[in-house]
């Protein structure tokens, strides 16, 4: 019998804005965020002892969504930042629930191999470089000698990777309070130095060699670890919010509780065109997995128009959940003043001047200008009915039956019900442009010098003959093109202030290209 301990208590400073809005634990790798690599390398039956702090809150409701047949006793930790504050001091809060043999397993390491129990004392060990940035510690026929905090050792024998198992406990914890009371705000104190006492009390420590180690406490390793876990499903990283997805099941992340409880009735009004919820906490909502494949993927001008009309007949049906002189209102919001504001956001955050330029070698305005010359008494006259609001083929999964719409949008300025047609088809059009699959990949091009801009993307066949048939089907059904084109620029404008460098500047300019072409067609066809 023995338990494990997961410390998720601390800040995750190292990793900037990724923990900006959630715990370190919570950050994704590939398909699920660290704490589920953690929890899944046990045996099913296996009790954790989760220290919470940090977003604690967080941690305990998605553990309880992804893992409700699983035993979690969480630990509410005080001091998780600034004096007094220590690993050490959180381990020290769980001791009532570890008077047994326990493995201590790090919040940002992840291994691929089996977790031996803790039938003696031992310490898990990798080969490799960086001594400086991590303990360390020496041995002598498979025991421990010494152990290192992170720069007193230029070539150990072992890194020392923040997998501990304990067998002799009541020694660990004795160890742990004598460091303790020495000195209570010594911000180092942790499993090194209560493992060094022991070794010097002696008691024995064996290495445990882990032939593969994947550190995520910072954004160095945790970058090195994304590519080496990687996930067939294309999500573009977001601080904010996140997706993760398991076999039977997906849970999604939101910084802001109201994101989750609109979705959530969303999820309801849109019954039969999304999954099924099957709960939800203040940031998460779980939805069943919806089997079949990503549209993005198999998408093909042969299919592509038969979804278009299965979208028509099952999804855009008119509604009028207020009075169209309100409708136009709440569009302006949306399309004016949104914009404004998340133009604003990416020109002060990214220390951009509002300038004219030369984008692909045409003289482009001010976004300042370009914006002035928008109509938004016809762009904000728009089509109530109902809408998904995140309308692109990375959200559409072709189901054997049909389709399954993913990630639907909360609302659209404050309602549930209605929204505007155009937005979720300019959705669908800036997708067959901008694709998640190219833009994981890095496959577009943002070169900036002085005042002369080059951006450009690379595009899939089959999406480009996609786009042509939405482009005929809009024509054949009396749709306004030019507001379509126009809003698909506004899309990009609105994105760029959210999403990672070199990735926000591309859509900054892109948009900003785009949203002039088509106004300097509008002024030649009047």
């Amino acid at each position: 019998m023995y338990k494990v301990l997961i410390t998720t208590s601390g800040t995750g400073s190292r990793l900037g804005d990724l923990t900006k809005y959630t715990n370190k634990g919570l950050v994704r790798i590939g398909k699920k965020p660290v704490l589920s690599y953690i929890i899944e390398t046990y045996p099913k039956n296996t009790e954790f002892v989760i220290t919470l702090g940090y977003f604690g809150n967080q941690v305990r409701d998605f553990l309880g969504l992804a893992y409700p047949d699983k035993k979690f006793t969480f630990v509410n930790v005080d001091k998780y930042e600034g004096a007094g504050s220590s690993l050490g001091y959180s381990m020290l809060k769980a001791e009532k629930y570890l008077r047994c043999p326990f493995i201590y397993h790090a919040s940002d390491t992840i291994i691929t191999e089996s977790v031996p129990a803790p039938s003696h004392n031992w310490s898990g060990g990798f080969k490799g470089e960086g001594s400086s940035n991590y303990a360390s510690f020496d041995t002598l026929n498979g025991r421990i000698q010494q152990i290192y905090y992170k720069g007193e050792s230029i070539s150990p024998d072992f890194l020392h990777i923040g997998l501990v198992g304990i067998k002799n406990y009541d020694k660990f914890w004795s160890a742990m309070k004598v460091l303790y009371k020495k000195n209570p705000n010594d911000s180092t104190l942790g499993d090194v130095g209560a493992i060094n006492k022991m070794l010097k009390d002696g008691v024995d420590f064996k290495v445990k060699k882990f032939k593969e180690w994947h550190d995520t406490g910072n954004v160095e390793t945790l970058h090195e670890t994304k590519n080496k876990i990687r996930d067939s499903f294309r999500i573009l990283d977001k601080a904010d919010e996140s997706i993760f997805i398991f076999d039977k099941f997906v849970i999604k992340f939101f910084a802001d509780e109201k994101m989750v409880s609109d979705r959530v009735v969303r999820g309801k009004i849109l019954k039969g065109l999304v999954p099924e919820i099957d709960g939800h906490k203040k940031n998460f909502y779980k939805y069943k997995y919806a089997d079949g494949h990503l549209f993005s993927k198999v998408a093909t001008p042969y299919n592509f128009e038969d979804f278009l009309k299965w979208t028509e007949r099952e999804l855009w049906k008119k509604t009028k959940e207020i009075s169209p002189q309100k409708f136009r209102k709440i569009c302006y919001d949306f399309y004016y003043k949104k914009s404004i504001e998340r133009i604003n956001k990416f020109l002060s955050s990214r220390s951009v001047k509002d300038q004219s330029n030369i984008i692909n070698g045409e003289k482009v305005p001010s976004i300042k200008d370009i914006i002035k010359e928008i109509n938004f008494l016809w762009l904000c006259d728009g089509e109530q009915s109902n809408f998904h609001g995140d309308f692109i083929l990375d959200n559409i999964i072709k189901t054997r039956n049909g389709y399954a719409l993913l990630d639907w949008r909360q609302n659209f300025g404050g309602l549930l019900r209605s929204g505007d047609k155009y937005y979720d088809l300019s959705k669908l059009n800036h997708n067959l442009t901008v694709n998640h699959g190219i833009i994981n990949r890095n496959l577009f091009t943002i070169n900036i010098k002085g005042n002369i801009i080059e951006c450009d993307i690379l595009r899939k066949d089959n999406l480009v003959q996609c786009q042509n048939v939405l482009f005929e089907f809009l024509a054949k059904k009396g749709y306004d093109m030019k507001k379509v084109r126009l809003l698909t620029a506004l899309i990009w404008l609105n994105m760029s202030p959210l999403h990672h460098h070199p990735f926000d500047l591309f859509l900054f300019y892109f948009g900003k290209l785009n949203l002039w072409r088509e106004l300097k067609k509008i002024k030649q066809r009047k």
